[in-house]
C-alpha cells in the first residue's frame, strides 16, 4: 500500500483515564475513499478513538497521522476540523427554529463571519451547493420546514448535510441510525454509500443489519484494541467476536 493511498493512520494509540485503559496500542489504517464500519461492545474504545482523531482527547502515546503528513495529536479541535475532518455525534444538533435551507446555509464552508446575516444575498454558487446537499440527504421536499418539525431520521440527515456543507475529506459518524425506523435506517445506509463516492467515511454503529447494508470492511474493537477485521461475514464468524460481542 502506498503512502498516497492512506488517508488516516493510527499507530500504537493508548489512552488511559484514571487507570482505565480506553485505548490499548490501537492501530488502524483507513485508505482515501474508503468507508469503514467500527463495531464492538460498550467500553470497547469506539468513542475514544473518534475523540482522539478529532483532537478532543490527547493520547498518552501513539501516532495519529492524517493525509500522510499531519500528526493530529499536535493539533487542537478547530485546526483538525479545518483540515477536513467532520464529526457527527449520535444526538443531532441542528438549529431547530431555522428552516432546513437556513441550517445548510449557515453551515456552508467559507468565511461567513460572526456578523453574517441569513438575509444576506446568497450567491448562485451557494444555492447550487445547498440544492446538491438537499438532494444527497433526501431533504429536497423539506427545504422550507423548520428543523424542529423534522422526524428524528430527517434531523440526522440534516446534520450530515451540514457537515457535508463544510466539505470534509473524512466524515466520522457516530451511531447514525439509533432510534430510526427501518425505512429511515435503509435510507441512511444508501445516503452514506452515496457520500462515500466522494469522501472517506468512518461509521461507529451497533446495528448489525445496518452494518451489513453498508457492505464495507468492518473493524471490531474490544478493550481498546482491534479484535478482528474484514468483511461483515468474516467478523461475524470469528469465534473471538462471537464470544465478546455477538454472542451476548
Amino acid at each position: 500500500m502506498s503512502e498516497a493511498e492512506t488517508l488516516l493512520y493510527l499507530d500504537g494509540v493508548t489512552v488511559t483515564f484514571d487507570g482505565f485503559r480506553a485505548l490499548n496500542a490501537l492501530s488502524l489504517v483507513l485508505n482515501a475513499g474508503e468507508m469503514r464500519a467500527v463495531i464492538g461492545p460498550n467500553g470497547a474504545g469506539k468513542t475514544t478513538m473518534m475523540d482522539v482523531i478529532t483532537g478532543k482527547t490527547r493520547p498518552d502515546r501513539g501516532k495519529v497521522v492524517f493525509s500522510a503528513a499531519t500528526d493530529l495529536t499536535r493539533l487542537d479541535e478547530p485546526s483538525i476540523a479545518a483540515l477536513g475532518i467532520g464529526r457527527k455525534f449520535q444526538k443531532p444538533t441542528v438549529f431547530e427554529p431555522l428552516s432546513v435551507w437556513d441550517n445548510l446555509l449557515l453551515a456552508l464552508a467559507g468565511d461567513r463571519g460572526p456578523r453574517f446575516s441569513l438575509f444576506a444575498r446568497q450567491t448562485s454558487q451557494e444555492k447550487a451547493r445547498i440544492e446538491a446537499i438537499l438532494q444527497t440527504t433526501r431533504l429536497t421536499d423539506q427545504r422550507h420546514r423548520r428543523a424542529a418539525d423534522l422526524s428524528h431520521g430527517q434531523k440526522q440527515w440534516l446534520e450530515i448535510g451540514m457537515l457535508l456543507a463544510q466539505e470534509p475529506r473524512l466524515l466520522l459518524v457516530d451511531e447514525p441510525v439509533a432510534g430510526m425506523t427501518d425505512a429511515e435506517t435503509e435510507q441512511t445506509a444508501a445516503l452514506l454509500r452515496e457520500i462515500n463516492k466522494t469522501r472517506s467515511v468512518v461509521v461507529v454503529e451497533h446495528d448489525m443489519a445496518f452494518v451489513r447494508a453498508l457492505d464495507v470492511k468492518v473493524t471490531v474493537l474490544h478493550e481498546g484494541s482491534v479484535l478482528s477485521e474484514g468483511s461483515i461475514d468474516h467478523v461475524s464468524k470469528d469465534p473471538k467476536v462471537i464470544e465478546v460481542y455477538l454472542g451476548r
